[in-house]
């Protein structure tokens, strides 16, 4: 099964959010290159929002190029078997913290948000991460920095997209 294959699949099962799922599901059905960057309407991507073993805080990274705190994800890659199996790599790479495991259900959320052409829009499918008891996180090529931060802290320094996420995260946990 392709990538594009397994996103569509995903898409399907998913049950929250219809009006922008189905625009996922127009996305991909219109471009079948939707899954890489090199798509110039916009591609989907892969993020994790990175839970401790505690549940009480999220890793963040603050971002390079975008200077704001986000969690963990990017563009998916030829090598990714499956949606969930992106997020994973990313939130692994980008945090240093191996072991990490999905939240069981598929992803928690999606947020389309644009990007400066020539792609246009990120489609993003969000899942959510536990960390390992002991994880140590490492700073990136990608990042500036690296922070856990409490539940109650993340609206003080991420965006709303961040926020909506922890919160769809804290009610699958």
């Amino acid at each position: 099964m392709s990538l594009h294959d397994d996103a569509v699949l995903v898409l399907k099962a998913y049950e929250g959010q219809a009006e922008l799922r189905q625009a996922y599901l127009d996305h991909l059905s219109a471009h079948p290159d939707g899954m890489w960057k090199a798509c110039g309407a916009g591609h989907l991507t892969a993020s994790a929002l990175v839970i401790d073993p505690e549940r009480e805080r999220v890793l963040l990274t603050l971002h390079k190029k975008l200077n704001m705190w986000l969690q963990m994800g990017g563009h998916c890659e030829p090598g990714d078997a499956t949606v969930a199996a992106a997020a994973l790599r990313e939130a692994e790479e980008e945090s240093g913290v191996a072991g990490l495991t999905l939240l069981a259900g598929g992803p928690v959320r999606l947020d389309r948000h644009p990007i400066p052409a020539p792609c246009h829009w990120h489609l993003d499918i969000q899942y959510a991460a536990l960390a390992p008891a002991g994880a140590v996180e490492a700073i990136s090529d990608e990042s500036l920095d690296l922070r856990w931060f409490g539940y109650d802290e993340v609206a003080q320094v991420a965006d709303e997209s961040v926020v909506r996420l922890l919160e769809a995260t804290r009610a699958r946990l």
